[in-house]
């Protein structure tokens, strides 16, 4: 799509991308209808597998779709009371011995918005190779893709297909991303009454300030900070990734840790620097991070955004008052609607197309140029 307008709204609801990050409150009402009306399936698929105590269960994903699982495992970890690893695909094709190092009894949870990307299903190829038990979920938001064509019909495997239209058509993925965040954690934590209604209501919320976010971007910025713990750490990263994206790397996200930011990190907040910090809702982990808010303040005065808890008075912070007192990973779906309509502001101050920032091709939707490599060990040689 070519740009023609200077206008940032005019040019904001031309593309392809505001419209999706605008419709997530009805595609996370949609996901939950989708898998209340399979519940009895998925329950079925998983009781046998999580009765062995022995069960490790893996998040994977590349790119946006790994950070899915950054920001899922914490909370499984903590709601199932065992072992959930979220790795990269990268990760698993570059070096499955040392990923699948334990021949463990394992659940491979595999995010995709195609699954047609080359490690999608080469990272569930190698599962099966280097594993005796080895089951699959994919959760992806194109059924047509290569990946849920390649488990449709295992039955060892589950596949859960997202609404269609959170199969995003511009470059970032912004509703594919919550929305598959927000299947994992129902399927595996159910439906609590009135969550999907809460998140919707607070994103609605954030989008009638999106002028004010716009305006953050008023003065000059060339890099943003997001900082966040546990679930958020993971929210940060993917922040980050949609600044780079949109604004093809001429605007630079950076993440970290409230706690890690003073090891090092902290020494590229200069007068440029934007730095957004994701409130934890867990009151111990919260004090780390109104400390990192207070010291920031004191650096970067104006250019310190606090996102979640109670606000402080302060202009740049953004309370969601009416998902108080929910998991991270859940209050995470809001929080990065902040980062998205920031990315988008910025994306369209710095010139570029956000449906598509890489017209030449050097960075691709899907991506192009992996070579998947067959592994020395096979099925014969496994231990």
């Amino acid at each position: 799509m070519t740009i023609i307008h200077n206008d940032a709204q005019v040019v904001r609801e031309l593309t392809a991308t505001y419209a999706e990050i605008r419709r997530q409150p009805r595609m996370w009402r949609e996901t939950a209808a989708a898998l209340r009306a399979r519940r009895d399936e998925m329950s079925a698929f998983l009781a046998p597998r999580l009765a062995d105590p022995s069960l490790r269960i893996v998040l994977a994903g590349a790119g946006t779709s790994a950070f899915a699982g950054d920001v899922i495992a914490p909370a499984l970890r903590s709601a199932l009371g065992r072992r959930v690893d979220a790795v990269a695909t990268t990760d698993i094709v570059a070096s499955p011995a040392a990923v699948f190092a334990e021949d463990l009894p394992t659940l491979l949870i595999s995010f995709a918005r195609s699954g047609n990307s080359p490690e999608s299903t080469a990272a569930t190829e190698l599962a099966n190779q280097f594993l005796t038990e080895v089951s699959h979920v994919v959760i992806t938001c194109d059924l047509e893709g290569e990946l849920a064509h390649a488990h449709a019909d295992a039955p060892t495997s589950l596949v859960v297909g997202m609404p269609e239209e959170t199969n995003d058509s511009g470059f970032a993925m912004t509703s594919s991303f919550t929305s598959m965040v927000l299947a994992c954690l129902l399927l595996f934590e159910g439906e609590r009454n009135g969550i999907v209604d809460a998140l919707s209501g607070e994103a609605e919320r954030l989008f009638a300030l999106d002028e004010q976010i716009g305006a953050l971007l008023d003065r000059r910025i060339e890099r943003v900070v997001y900082l966040g713990a546990g679930s958020l750490t993971g929210l940060a990263q993917e922040s980050a990734l949609k600044l780079l994206e949109l604004t093809a790397g001429t605007v630079v996200g950076l993440f970290d840790s409230p706690l890690g930011f003073r090891h090092g990190p902290k020494a590229v907040v200069d007068d440029a620097t934007l730095i957004v910090v994701y409130r934890s809702d867990d009151a111990y982990t919260a004090q780390y991070d109104d400390d990192i808010v207070t010291e920031l303040q004191g650096i970067a005065p104006g250019r310190v955004v606090r996102i979640g808890g109670a606000g402080y008075g302060s202009p740049t912070d953004y309370p969601l008052p009416a998902i108080d007192g929910l998991p991270d990973a859940y209050r995470g779906l809001v929080a990065v609607v902040f980062a998205q309509l920031l990315a988008l502001h910025a994306s369209v101050k710095a010139g570029c197309t956000p449906d598509n920032p890489f017209p030449g091709g050097t960075v691709n939707r899907v991506v192009q140029g992996v070579t998947v490599y067959p592994h020395p060990r096979s099925e014969d040689a496994r231990a």
